[in-house]
């Protein structure tokens, strides 16, 4: 039997191009054949995808206010319909899927024009503004949390989860233990894929006012933004704190398994896989993220009470100092916030949103 075909859309960035691999390894799996295609930007990112060579086509922003921005737009968006346009006609697709970024804006619309079923996934809480444009023509809108702000009335809504990294997932076998006590505290400090200013400069001395006592029991490991790693450490030093510093963590599987509490930005694969594994957390919404996602991303954990939230401009080292003293000093509201982030995660999230796509392509009586 000649297999299924997946055309699949994603821009450049780790948020849009990991459900689309997770996806992509999902249906390959099932005998299904896939195909990745982005920009130039997206490229750089895909040398490894899964499944037939990746195609390039030219994408940009059709959302500029400048008029010339716009046209010019206007112009690789053009080029990029064509070339999807050919890429459709070559591979055949059963089904296209986009996962937002500006790669999905031609390729989306090469597959409406080819009245190929179409499926968009939104990471976020809030969906995109590519997203958006073509949410209300497609078989179904597959989301990483059960909130989905910005919809069309008529766009068909399927809470899929985000799908996790698999050795990220694996922490999920560790189940949580609570800090003993007296015993040592571990804290996992995150601040995104370059780490942020205000975690790398605010979390190193709202630890320090801590009372000695907790101080000493704490085991810190912070990404750290790397103008900000020697002032950090003599900070911890000072304050007789043990940390492990770096801008970048490969093993986070382990690091989530170890941790008691996770202080963090609340992108959608963070919060995702805090979830999915189990770990009380944290948040600090970026305060410019569009159309502020990430606090409506961090919600759903804080209102089961499984996280606590505290925004950028309320971030300074007393209120952190207050909320750390509390949150460390009670092993079961720890525990018991671990277990309710677990019963929220999704851990099957590949296989759901490789479910939905199976769906759309399948003919319709």
């Amino acid at each position: 039997m000649t297999p299924k075909r997946l055309l699949i859309a994603a821009g450049g960035t780790g948020g849009h191009m990991f459900p689309a691999r997770a996806a992509a390894d999902a249906l390959m799996a099932r005998g299904w054949s896939v195909k990745l295609v982005t920009d130039a930007r997206g490229a750089r990112h895909a040398t490894d995808f899964p499944g037939e060579p990746v195609s390039e086509i030219e994408a940009s922003s059709p959302f500029a206010k400048n008029p010339v921005k716009m046209a010019q737009s206007m112009v690789k968006l053009g080029r990029g319909v064509f070339q999807a346009r050919k890429i459709m006609a070559d591979f055949k697709p059963h089904v296209v899927a986009g996962f937002g970024g500006y790669p999905a804006f031609p390729v989306l619309t090469a597959a409406w024009m080819a009245s190929v079923p179409r499926v968009i996934h939104e990471q976020n809480a809030v969906l995109g503004r590519v997203n958006r444009l073509f949410a209300g023509s497609v078989v179904s809108v597959a989301s990483g949390f059960t909130r989905l702000d910005k919809m069309p009335d008529q766009a068909v809504h399927a809470v899929t989860g985000n799908p996790v990294r698999a050795h990220v997932l694996a922490a999920r076998e560790v189940e949580y233990a609570p800090p003993e006590p007296d015993g040592e505290i571990r804290l996992l400090v995150l601040g995104g894929s370059l780490g942020a200013r205000i975690l790398s400069e605010t979390v190193p001395r709202a630890i320090a006012q801590l009372p000695e006592a907790l101080r000493w029991r704490l085991k810190v490991v912070q990404q750290t933004r790397e103008e900000s790693l020697d002032s950090a450490r003599q900070i911890y030093t000072d304050a007789g704190v043990k940390a492990e510093l770096s801008p970048f963590f490969r093993d986070m599987g382990r690091l989530y398994a170890e941790t008691h509490l996770v202080i963090s930005r609340s992108g959608a694969s963070s919060v995702s896989e805090i979830a999915a594994i189990g770990r009380p957390a944290l948040f600090v919404p970026l305060a410019i993220a569009m159309d502020d996602h990430q606090t409506a991303n961090a919600q759903g954990l804080v209102r089961a009470g499984a996280a606590e939230m505290i925004a950028e401009a309320d971030f300074t080292v007393d209120h952190l100092r207050a909320r750390l003293e509390t949150l460390l000093s009670d092993g079961e509201a720890l525990d018991a916030r671990a277990r309710l982030a677990r019963k929220e995660g999704r851990p099957d999230a590949h296989e759901r949103l490789a479910d939905l796509i199976v769906q759309a392509a399948e003919p319709k009586l």
